[in-house]
Parts: C-alpha cells; structure tokens; sequence
C-alpha cells in the first residue's frame, strides 16, 4: 500500500525532530503502508533550499519507504530552478504546495514556470484543497487548464465541504488526479464511483502528531474497509495509481 499524502514531523520547540523517519516507517509498515509520499511542514512556512534539503536527509533515513516532494514559494523567482535541483540532487518525485498557507491564489503569475518545469520534469504537483481562501478545487481546475501537460493532484478530494467541487473539477479536467486524504467516507464512496478509476489516490495526512504512532493514521486506514473496495479498485487507488504518478 502507498499512502500519498504523509508530512515530516514539525520540528520541537528545541529545533530538533519530535520523532525519527524510521520510527513512523516502522509504525506505518505495522499498518501495511509499504511507501509513502512525504512532504515537508515547516517548509511549507519557510520554503527554500534548507527545507528540501531537510527533507531530502529524512526520507533517505528509511531508503526505499518515502518518496519527497519539493516545496517552493511560488513567488520566487528561482522557484522553477529549485525544483529541478530536487529532482536531480534529490531525486524528488513531486511538488507539494499549499495556497492557503504560502499565500498564493491558482493566478499567481509564478505558478506557470512550476506547472511548467513539472510537466518537462514529468512530476506532479500536489496542492492542498477544500480550506479556503485560495484552495477551492476549482480555483485550482483553472490553473490545471492553463497548464494541461502538468499532472496535478488535488491532495484533500475536497475535504467535507467541497468534496463535490473537487468531483466536478476531475470530472472537467483530465489532468487533475484526486487524493482521498481527510475526505469523509460518504464522499469516498461518491467519488470513487464518479471519477475514472486511474485518477483516484489515497492519503492518510500522517506526520502531524509529535509521536510517531498516530491513531487517526490508523482510523484513516480503516476507511477503506467501509468502502467494500474490488481488488482491482483497491489495486488501482493503492499500488498501480501512485506507482506511476511517482515514476516507481
């Protein structure tokens, strides 16, 4: 199983990590989560270089159980080039943003060269939705039209309240993929009947507890017994979707 939505830990107070890559690795394999997508926190306040790179040492921890996503400020003028250092130092399988965050809307100017040098890098890009302002789903379709080679990935299908915008932007959009991470299950089970099948990804939001054994990554996880998923739905959304947005 992959979950394709993870966060490295926020750093303590002291500046050090609360708890280690391997620890949840060992916590999550517990689970049968074999590989999952991490994304920076902190970085997510203070994007840059040193955010990556911090990333970057915490998922090669664990070799072979996470897979990063870059972030950037979009407002930055080298954001394309530091995308394309994490690609190729890091090798990095993505970049993860969060309008609601880092301040930007889908028109910020700067998100065109990063829509752009993901679709030439051949990697996704992954934005926070459903908690406006400026994550709105289809907020987000308007900048997946612009950019129709860049594969995006709305991260949150939505969340409780705007789950069924985000239907409707996948539905319109071919390029934009759903991650059911925080998703309620009665939208799951919508969702997963109303979009095409290759397009939907699963996500727990693990990472945002100071202790590696999260219970409410484990209750995520229990989700997908409610749903009475067909082996090849459960295939699809678990191993062979993220398997080839990530190119693994």
């Amino acid at each position: 199983m992959i979950d394709f939505h993870v966060h490295q830990p926020a750093a303590s107070p002291d500046g050090s990590p609360p708890y280690t890559a391997t620890e949840y690795a060992e916590f999550v394999a517990t689970l049968g989560v074999e590989l999952s997508a991490v994304f920076t926190f902190d970085g997510l306040r203070k994007p840059g270089a040193a955010a990556n790179d911090s990333l970057a040492r915490f998922a090669a921890e664990v070799g072979g159980r996470y897979v990063a996503f870059a972030t950037v400020d979009p407002n930055d003028p080298g954001a394309a080039d530091e995308i394309t250092r994490c690609v190729r130092d890091h090798g990095m399988c993505g970049v993860k943003l969060h309008p609601w965050v880092q301040s930007f809307s889908a028109h910020t100017p700067g998100l065109d060269p990063v829509c752009e040098v993901a679709a030439e890098l051949g990697i996704p890009v992954l934005f926070h939705d459903g908690t406006p302002p400026f994550t709105a789903p289809l907020q987000l379709a308007s900048l997946a039209r612009r950019h129709p080679r860049t594969t995006v990935v709305l991260g949150h299908g939505g969340l409780h309240d705007h789950w069924r915008e985000a239907l409707v932007a996948v539905e319109s959009n071919p390029n934009i993929h759903i991650c059911l991470c925080a998703t309620p299950a009665y939208a799951m089970r919508v969702l997963i009947a109303r979009i095409p099948l290759e397009r939907v990804l699963f996500g727990t939001d693990g990472g945002l507890a100071p202790e590696p054994k999260q219970r409410y990554v484990e209750l995520r996880l229990r989700q997908l017994d409610y749903l009475d998923l067909s082996d090849r739905q459960r295939r699809a959304i678990l191993e062979d979707n993220p398997r080839r947005l990530l190119g693994i």
